[in-house]
């Protein structure tokens, strides 16, 4: 599409601002393996998908010194130009086809709506690029698989949010259960559910749902920390078989609006993972200024309670045998932000830091936990899982 008129430096600085900062941090990673774009470049990077989430991801990688922004991507074009022209993004384009055939990139973001996260994936990586998606990476497990083993052959890469495992108090849990700090685990339990979004119809029709938008963060946490899920049981429902969207007016729901997912992680330790659309939270869809646990893990020699959401952690609440006087570790640093797992890939592909603890397979045995939950639910049957991925994460 045409090059669209830059904003003054600092016009730019002040809409830049309005957005709001956040700091570009890269938690400590794991040693650098083969990066697929060679050392001190800058990763090119083109954004699909202009709406909502976009104003939450653009603030933060536009910021790496390592990130060159080349162009966006939008069906509603005007959505593309005002995301471009906001930060200074030469190209913008109205459809996908013509930003593969475009300003050449090295990283596709994808933050489109959920039921067209395959579909997209596929074609960027077809094209030769490597792809951050946002949750879920594809609508059921065996088009993720077929993603994954895609980018494999291709020589390219594909990652999913969400980043959960990139916080550092993902980091301090992870890292107190390997050091027998709770002694045995036995059992862990999450929770996050809201009363649903209303900008957009996409969150209620088949395809979306409460497990794919708001359990993944949980079951993304839950198996970083006591390992993959080995069966699955769950229950799901539909309490509000209604809904008033922006975007269709009135709707009829098809997709789950609440679930309970039970994990059997083997070795004994169950967990379990409680989501929803129907749920009154008096923090709001921000999960602003939540200083209740919202994770729990119980061992025989401790517990432990991460403060507010797993996307937004306060700090981690621990006990123990040695110690039964709860201490609040790890209060919130602001080291980091749900969007940044785009940032973290994007500076890894720089050269600038090393392999991500963020696995593709990891993302891909969230999938196939949502999928199984859903059979289960429908067929009554514990489910097992065929998926892994490399566990400890840390």
């Amino acid at each position: 599409m045409s090059k669209t008129k830059k904003l003054s430096r600092r016009k730019f600085i002040e809409q830049s601002a309005v957005l709001g900062a956040a700091t570009v941090v890269v938690p400590s990673l794991l040693q650098a393996s083969a990066n697929p774009v060679a050392p001190a470049k800058k990763v090119r990077v083109s954004i699909i998908g202009c709406g909502s989430v976009s104003t939450q991801y653009l603030p933060h990688i536009s910021k790496s010194p390592h990130v060159e922004l080349v162009s966006t991507c939008d069906i509603i074009p005007e959505r593309a130009q005002k995301a471009a022209e906001q930060y200074g993004i030469k190209h913008w384009y109205p459809h996908i086809d013509q930003l593969l055939a475009g300003e050449p990139f090295d990283l596709l973001l994808n933050l489109t709506d959920m039921q067209e996260h395959g579909r997209l994936n596929k074609l960027a990586l077809n094209a030769g690029r490597n792809v951050w998606s946002e949750k879920p990476m594809a609508n059921t497990y065996a088009e993720g698989k077929a993603l994954l083993d895609l980018a494999k052959s291709k020589g390219l890469r594909i990652w999913g949010a969400p980043a959960v495992v990139n916080s550092p108090q993902f980091a301090f849990m992870a890292e107190q259960i390997k050091a027998g700090k709770l002694g045995g685990v036995a059992a862990a339990h999450a929770h996050y559910g809201h009363l649903g979004p209303t900008w957009s119809a996409f969150f209620y029709e088949k395809g979306g749902g409460s497990l794919p938008d708001l359990g993944v963060y949980n079951l993304a946490t839950l198996t970083g920390l006591l390992g993959p899920a080995k069966y699955i049981t769950a229950m799901t429902s539909i309490v509000t078989p209604q809904r008033k969207t922006d975007n269709k007016g009135d709707i009829a729901v098809e997709a789950e609006d609440n679930a309970i997912v039970l994990m059997d992680h083997g070795k004994g330790i169950i967990s379990s993972v409680q989501c929803g659309f129907n749920y009154f939270d008096p923090y709001g869809h921000e999960g602003k200024g939540q200083e209740k646990p919202t994770i729990s893990i119980w061992g025989s020699g401790g517990n432990m309670n991460l403060i507010g959401y797993d996307w937004a952690p306060f700090g981690v609440d621990m006990a123990t045998m040695e110690n039964e006087n709860t201490v609040r570790h790890v209060p919130d640093p602001g080291q980091y932000v749900w969007q940044m797992g785009a940032t973290v890939i994007a500076e890894y592909m720089a050269g600038a830091t090393g392999e991500p603890r963020i696995q593709a397979e990891h993302a891909l045995h969230v999938l196939e936990v949502i999928e199984a939950a859903r059979k289960a639910a429908k067929t009554g049957k514990r489910v097992k899982l065929v998926s892994t991925f490399r566990y400890p994460v840390i």
